[in-house]
C-alpha cells in the first residue's frame, strides 16, 4: 500500500481517520464519485433539510466501510457541502483502499 497516492483529504489522527468530503445531496443514488487531493466527492439521495443528508451520509459511509455508525462522527460542516468526518479506531490505508475499490 505504500505506493498509493497521498491524498490530503484523508488523514490519520492517532487511532482515528478524518475525511474531508464534498457532499452532493438530492442525487439519484448514494455513491462515491471521485477522490481529489482536496476532498472526497460523495452523492446521497437525501435532501439537505432537517439533517437528512448528513444522516444519510453517515449511514452510507457506515455501510460502505462496514463499520458501525457509532464510530462515525460529523466534526464540521453541519450546514455546508464541505464536511469533516471522523472515523474512530481505524487506519488511513484501510479506508483509502476501500474508497479506491468502490471508485473503480
Amino acid at each position: 500500500m505504500g505506493n498509493q497516492t497521498q491524498y490530503t483529504c484523508i488523514s490519520q489522527k492517532g487511532n482515528d481517520v478524518v475525511l474531508l468530503i464534498r457532499l452532493t445531496p438530492n442525487s439519484s443514488k448514494n455513491e462515491f464519485c471521485e477522490i481529489t487531493d482536496e476532498f472526497l466527492k460523495v452523492k446521497v439521495t437525501a435532501q439537505p433539510i432537517e439533517n437528512k443528508a448528513n444522516k444519510e451520509l453517515i449511514k452510507f459511509l457506515s455501510d460502505s466501510f462496514n463499520i458501525p455508525k457509532t464510530r462515525l462522527e460529523l466534526m464540521s460542516g453541519d450546514k455546508s457541502k464541505l464536511k469533516r468526518i471522523l472515523i474512530k479506531d481505524t487506519n488511513k490505508e484501510e479506508i483509502l483502499s476501500k474508497i479506491l475499490f468502490m471508485l473503480k
